[in-house]
């Protein structure tokens, strides 16, 4: 059977692109808008690991890539099809010609840009199409849709498709049809036994794929059927579902406003409602307002003052908008809690609060101090540690003017009215299901709740107001909805309005002064002040936007089951998944935050389905435990895949260990890899420090029958694994050859060097330990990473054999830095990136080496910013060749400054460098010129402005150790 496309190529640094792209569109994103679910794939990923299957792979791999790009509309023809929105005349002026310039644009004072005012629509047309074209791939992106928002391709392009594939195919579902048959002999079926959020199935399903779709959590499961239900019914039925959410919002809009629980006298209405936790100084005995910061809002300027009332020994907090930069920036510093210790306004004291929850240590073992909630209740008693408090309201007016205020009289008024109408319905609602009344199960991510706060049923995570207009969107969905799917989209936005309306919800006083979802990270987080939502800023999240994609048609079967994923043995022809593999997300306690509000409803639409988390069946990410579990699970399903069937695994980790464990584990499920490809699927938190997962994993594998092999040890293997590590690469290098902008980046190529290993080591019957298996892939790693050599060595006019000499006999240090300057040439800013090469390189100890450590703001430091660092140390950075040309360069600059004569400075410190290195320098004076000239051609490149003066300095310095001679 030939090999598919993915087998030999994949356009990863585009895919990574396009998953950016999707990814940065937040609740915008296709499936994200039904509901919260942990680490969903990107559909683009999902869409080209499909379409890569099935594509064969030809004896003209330039011409296959042209093909699968232009089935993603990735290619240019594609990408001017997705183009949606005008281009700015100040982003178009930067890649117009100096001629087009003058004829379309005009610069007006303060050098701003605008197209020329006088301009015709045709002109202005035809140049942005110019422009874009010209555009770098990343930046085209800001201006298109996504690939899944197309729904066909032009006829043009099938034409194209189908004389190179040999199909008659013109829509997606007909060419999966061909191609399947071509491969498989019928249409091909793709399952997935860890759903989630139903990425996988519901791309599937839209291209016209067979799709079986299991998980063991009814969350994910109710997800999933309602991606691939919904989202399939036509416009009119989904019309009909929209004007049912809009139904019951007024209805719950008039209820409350005939409750008035959300106006205030004038009628102004109620968008956002802060409380916080209150304790009591167990030093002076005042009330104390748990506040991280007093600052409420940055943008509108609003702050808390904190006035001591000293008769009755608590604060009143008042609100004051218009605050003074001084004052924002006091009250930024002046919170009240830090670093888990209570800072008393009034006596000054710190105290641990862990002191103040009264948690004791008795026999090395941790009791904790706070008293468990009991099920009827759902505010604090008046003895509990910790109080809650209303402190601010934001009111909007007539004219949508918004303030905040503190709560006066009449607010407390309005939040007993709310305990009160809660208190009145609380039982009646928690029998019928219309609020939670499970427990809390003890668990990594649950136990914390009752730790931390005391709570220990699930309704306790929302305050009354909460529970109140949560409950009564409940009750009014059980009582109109009459379909099954009125009945889910319902529950859907009550689900939606839980993730961002609960105790859980901390408020964001930076930027949008808004409260946050529960879920911004995969845990549950207690916090000592939260945002509420009142009913009308829940809208957005009770009225569903469904789009109509069509999933299901009248050729592919769609089975969507809630089971254990040990149970499936469903012939399927192609599997892709994602596993709770080596991870420490909880799926199944995060998940009951949800299930605690589903159940009614999910017994009534799914009487077969079972309505609890299952924690004891999940797949856990102890090792041991998991690799056991996990092989049980792939061998079953391999037993029921075709012999030419595929089996893709995603993973988020590219540590040996973790390569390690994967490979036993298909070493004893019968699965060999036949390549394996990183895509970089998560955004960075542009506010964050440090690394974070950020690239999905997705190993190929085929079946094999390793009974019938020689029984292999591992030591054996290592020249093997060079010659495929080597083989590896260099296809890669081809396959970029002559693009402008490479597919591969260093870290993908290093990386090759565990893919590589992973294809050598599946592909016999080994004989190894887990440590060995581990010291081999690491071994591979090290191997590409010595083996890649930086394009911007390649280009400095020496004879690449030289080029690759000296790069082979750099040190690990000098390799880290000019790798590292290299993804700056790139654009790479990614600190994980340069973690990767650190770890691949074994340079642990590199900090110092960074200007900016920032997680996508990364760079080095210059040689004038290292200056006289790390000399004289211990460093392994510190006697390398590379960090004494940097010194020369910065004794130069500081010369120069000195005498300002920049010959007679450059040749002091060439003398400097020579005297420093001393034989050294003879010996490797080329590597010294290399060094030299790579870092004169950075003031060339845009984006490395911060080298302009090292730069020429070491070109310099370049020719005087050229034309030096003994």
């Amino acid at each position: 059977m030939e090999k598919s496309f993915i087998e030999v190529q994949f356009p990863v640094s585009k895919l990574s692109k396009e998953a950016f792209k999707e990814r940065k569109a937040g609740a915008g994103q296709t499936l994200t808008g039904l509901g919260k679910w942990w680490g969903r794939k990107p559909l683009v990923l999902v869409r080209a690991l499909l379409l890569g299957l099935l594509l064969p792979a030809t004896d003209d791999p330039k011409k296959d890539i042209k093909i699968f790009l232009k089935l993603m509309t990735m290619d240019e023809d594609g990408l001017k099809l997705r183009r949606k929105t005008s281009i700015p005349a100040k982003e178009a002026y930067e890649f117009a010609t100096d001629e087009e310039k003058a004829k379309y644009f005009e610069v007006t004072e303060g050098e701003k840009i605008a197209y020329r005012k006088d301009l015709k629509k045709a002109d202005r047309d035809f140049i942005q199409e110019k422009v874009f074209e010209r555009m770098p791939y990343d930046k085209k992106l800001r201006y298109c849709k996504r690939p899944e928002e197309i729904e066909n391709l032009p006829k043009s392009s099938w034409d194209e498709i189908n004389e190179y594939l040999g199909t008659n195919a013109y829509s997606f579902s007909e060419l999966v049809d061909q191609l399947g048959k071509k491969r498989f002999g019928e249409l091909p079926i793709v399952g997935d036994p860890f759903c989630g959020g139903g990425s996988i199935p519901f791309e599937a399903a839209r291209l016209g794929f067979g799709v079986f779709a299991s998980d063991l959590n009814p969350i994910a499961m109710l997800l999933t059927w309602s991606a691939l239900n919904l989202l399939s019914l036509p416009k009119d039925e989904i019309e009909k579902l929209k004007d049912f959410q809009k139904r019951i919002f007024e209805q719950a809009d008039k209820i409350v406003t005939q409750w008035q629980i959300e106006h205030n006298s004038k009628g102004h209405r109620a968008n956002a409602y802060l409380y916080c936790a209150e304790v009591t100084c167990p030093e002076c005995g005042f009330k104390v307002p748990l506040l991280p910061s007093l600052v409420i809002g940055k943008n509108s300027k609003t702050i808390a003052q904190l006035k001591e009332v000293t008769l009755e020994k608590r604060f009143d907090i008042e609100i004051k908008m218009g605050a003074g930069q001084s004052e924002l920036e006091k009250a930024s510093k002046s919170g009240t809690v830090k670093d888990g210790y209570l800072i008393c306004p009034h006596c000054k004291m710190e105290t641990a609060i862990s002191s103040i929850r009264g948690d004791k240590v008795v026999d090395g073992k941790t009791i904790w101090g706070l008293r468990r909630w009991e099920k009827h209740e759902f505010v604090p008693r008046p003895d509990d540690v910790f109080q809650e408090r209303l402190y601010c309201i934001r009111y909007e007016d007539e004219n949508g003017r918004r303030y905040y205020k503190a709560p006066d009289e009449e607010d407390l008024e309005r939040e007993k009215k709310v305990i009160e109408l809660l208190r009145e319905r609380f039982d009646e609602w928690q029998q019928k299901g219309y609020i939670p009344s499970d427990m809390i199960e003890e668990g990594e991510e649950t136990s914390r709740l009752y730790r931390e706060r005391g709570w220990s049923y699930w309704h306790q995570l929302f305050n009354p107001r909460q529970l109140l207009l949560h409950g009564l969107l409940m009750e009014l969905i059980d009582k109109e909805a009459r379909t099954k799917e009125e009945k889910i989209v319902g529950l859907l936005g009550v689900n939606r309005c839980c993730n961002w309306n609960s105790k859980l919800s901390h408020w964001e006083n930076l930027y949008v002064e808004n409260g946050r979802q529960t879920f911004y990270n995969q845990a549950l987080n207690s916090f000592f002040l939260y945002a509420t939502r009142p009913l009308t800023s829940l809208k957005e999240m009770i009225l569903i936007e469904i789009s109509s994609f069509m999933c299901l048609n009248e050729h592919n079967k769609i089975n969507v089951f809630l089971s254990d994923a040990r149970d499936v043995n469903y012939p399927c022809h192609i599997w892709i998944t994602d596993p709770p593999y080596a991870d420490a997300i909880n799926y199944h306690e995060l998940s009951e935050f949800f299930l605690a509000w589903d159940k009614k409803f999910l017994k009534e639409v799914f009487p077969d389905w079972y309505t609890d988390s299952k924690r004891a069946l999940a797949v856990r990410g102890e090792a041991q435990v998991f690799k056991q579990t996990f092989t049980d699970i792939l061998k079953n399903i391999v037993s029921a895949m075709p012999e030419n069937g595929y089996f893709v695994l995603m993973f988020t980790h590219q540590d040996s260990q973790v390569f390690a464990d994967l490979t036993e584990i298909l070493l004893n499920s019968g699965l060999l890899s036949v390549n394996a490809w990183s895509i970089a699927t998560e955004t960075e938190d542009n506010m964050s420090e440090g690394n974070f997962v950020q690239s999905t994993v997705c190993v190929v594998l085929k079946k094999i029958d390793r009974t019938q092999l020689e029984p292999v040890f591992i030591e054996e293997l290592y020249p093997f694994g060079k010659e495929e590590v080597e083989r590896q690469i260099k296809l890669m290098y081809e396959l970029d050859k002559d693009e402008s902008e490479p597919n591969f980046s260093p870290t993908d190529l290093e990386l090759s060097g565990y893919y590589a290993a992973l294809r050598v080591l599946t592909s016999c019957n080994l004989k190894a330990t887990n440590q060995k298996i581990k010291e081999f892939l690491d071994s591979m790693r090290e191997y590409a990473s010595s083996y890649i050599v930086p394009e911007g060595l390649k280009y400095l006019g020496f004879d690449q054999d030289t080029i690759y000499e000296i790069w082979r006999k750099m040190e690990s240090y000098e390799k880290f830095y000019i790798r590292g300057i290299e993804f700056e040439t790139r654009g790479e800013k990614r600190i994980g990136a340069y973690q990767d090469a650190a770890r691949s390189l074994g340079c642990p100890d590199y900090d110092e080496l960074f200007a900016i450590k920032k997680s996508n703001m990364a760079r080095l430091k210059t040689a004038s910013e290292l200056g006289q660092e790390l000399l004289d140390t211990k460093h392994a950075f510190s006697t390398t060749i590379l960090r004494y040309c940097l010194l020369a360069i910065n004794n130069a600059i500081k010369k120069d400054q000195e005498i300002n004569n920049t010959a007679e400075a450059v040749a002091l410190s060439h003398e400097m460098l020579k005297t420093k290195l001393g034989t050294k320098y003879w010996n490797n004076k080329s590597k010294i010129e290399v060094i030299f000239r790579y870092l004169a051609r950075l003031e060339r490149i845009d984006g490395m402005e911060h080298w302009q003066n090292d730069s020429k300095i070491a070109s310099y310095l370049a020719e005087r150790v050229a034309n030096d001679r003994l």
